[in-house]
């Protein structure tokens, strides 16, 4: 047990080291996986390899393309306004230390306890992150790079899977279940998450919050986080709401969010979440906070899909660990066993006494 400790201490230790490569490689895996039935689609219907190939990494990229568009032209629309409610934000702060002096809260407290949170350093953060994504076009570049490797190898994947059947047939049937409960978790995460970020963004709109495409694609991307993937996505739009129309306003963000999200994304997408990939909902929580704490951002977007692969590779191929599935999995994923109807023959002691054994 210790010497297996130690082991798994080195191997996490070594991927916390190289998660910037590890992270934007398992995302291009999972872009690859989530568009692979297309290209089977297109193969099925004697599409030429080539074809298929470059529509396939036509798709991945118009998708990593496409967020990547709108996250920097919202990100540099809302650097150019918040500088516009500097003020608006200063009254405000003015009119919370009235409000708490009866609570023998000195104005300097609060001052230095917000002055971290100021509209001034907020500016000089999204221009630092503006400024910075120019040295993350390596990082892209590679991502890219790597969709198109995947996408041409995508190809012969079942050809490889077949040649690995009769040698290790446990381990073809865990990348098969993998590869088909990541699609379903990320079908259904995108689903839900089409609805709640038109929801979210059609209310801001309404109730006129600036920037409301911004903040429903930020609601789409955090509904990939289970659990506390809502507090993240509520929080911007509620600030800007308080400097731009006050605290009613987002007294009111707050609370369509909290109905939207309690509604689809508490009640109904656990329950298509949990049948899809087969986990608990406490195993997707310390999922979160394991993978986060791992990968950073991006492993707290793929924490479901790579928690699939470390049960893929380490317990469904072992038929003797299948015990952390009955532990750790959902119980909406396994199907209930039918009940059997007792019949009065079987209910009576005489007949069951009367009953001879067949030779």
């Amino acid at each position: 047990m210790l010497l297996g400790a130690g082991a798994a201490v080195l191997v996490l230790g070594g991927i916390r080291a190289t998660s910037w490569l590890i992270a934007p490689a398992f995302l291009a895996l999972m872009i690859v996986i989530a568009l692979y039935p297309v290209q089977a689609w297109l193969r099925r219907h004697d599409w030429p390899d080539w074809l298929t190939t470059l529509v396939l990494v036509l798709l991945a990229v118009g998708v990593l393309a496409s967020f990547v568009v709108v996250v920097v032209v919202s990100l540099a629309q809302l650097a150019a306004l918040l500088p516009q409610y500097a003020d608006r934000a200063d009254d405000l702060l003015a009119s919370l230390a009235g409000s708490l002096s009866s609570f023998d809260v000195a104005p300097g407290q609060l001052q230095e306890a917000v002055s971290a949170i100021s509209p001034d350093k907020v500016v000089a953060l999204i221009g630092t992150l503006l400024a910075g994504l120019s040295a993350t076009l390596s990082s892209l570049i590679f991502l890219l790079c790597l969709m198109l490797f995947l996408s041409v190898d995508a190809g012969g994947i079942e050809r490889r899977l077949a040649a690995i059947a009769p040698d290790r047939p446990e381990l073809e049937s865990a990348l098969r279940s993998f590869a088909h409960g990541t699609r379903s978790y990320l079908l259904v995460s995108t689903v839900f998450g089409l609805i709640v970020g038109v929801l979210d963004g059609v209310a801001l709109a309404i109730i006129g919050v600036p920037l409301p495409v911004l903040w429903a694609v930020l609601a789409f991307i955090t509904n990939y986080i289970p659990n506390v993937g809502f507090v993240i996505g509520v929080v911007p739009p509620a600030l800007l709401a308080l400097l731009t129309l006050g605290l009613p306003e987002m007294l009111v963000v707050i609370a369509v969010y909290c109905v939207l999200n309690f509604v689809i994304q508490s009640l109904i997408q656990p329950r298509y979440v949990g049948g899809s990939v087969g986990l608990a909902t406490t195993t997707t929580f310390v999922a979160l906070v394991f993978w986060a704490w791992l990968l950073g951002p991006l492993g707290a977007l793929l924490a479901i899909p790579l928690t699939l692969l470390v049960k893929a590779l380490l317990v469904d191929v072992d038929p003797s660990a299948r015990w952390a599935t009955a532990l750790a999995g959902s119980l909406a994923a396994e199907p209930r066993p039918p009940r059997r109807r007792r019949t009065a023959r079987a209910e009576s002691p005489v007949a069951a006494r009367s009953e001879v054994p067949a030779a």
